[in-house]
């Protein structure tokens, strides 16, 4: 598909979409009039991408694990280094903590929201 399409579908911006490509963490072919040409998974791709960079992960690290997110699986750590494992441990206990922040925050937005709604049912009722 051309950067247009996968634009479209991922709701990222074409310029995003090419930062990306320089940062190593998308491959395009080009076709014969040079237009971008981008495979299918890539939809699922940018949207991992996109996660992860909402995380508050740097794209160095997101270069890396990348393939982790791929099945078959293949795992690559030629550059792990004590540095970036430490920044790996730090990056998934930060996402431990924003998940129990987010779970707690949804259930109460829940709770309030089938008060309301019981609230809302009862005045009805005569």
């Amino acid at each position: 598909m051309r950067i247009g399409e996968l634009s479209a579908r991922t709701a990222t911006s074409r310029r995003l979409l090419r930062y990306y490509e320089e940062q190593g963490l998308l491959v395009s072919t080009r076709c014969p009039n040079g237009y971008r040409d981008y495979d299918e998974s890539y939809v699922d791709r940018v949207l991992q991408i996109r996660g992860l960079l909402d995380a508050g992960l740097p794209t160095r690290i997101i270069k890396q694990i990348l393939p982790c997110l791929d099945k078959p699986r293949s795992i690559h750590f030629p550059d792990a280094t004590p540095e970036m494992i430490a920044a790996l441990e730090h990056e998934r206990d930060r996402m431990t903590d924003r998940v129990r922040c987010l779970t707690r925050n949804r259930d109460a937005i829940a709770e309030y929201l089938d008060a309301v709604l019981e609230h809302n049912r009862a005045e009805v009722q005569p």
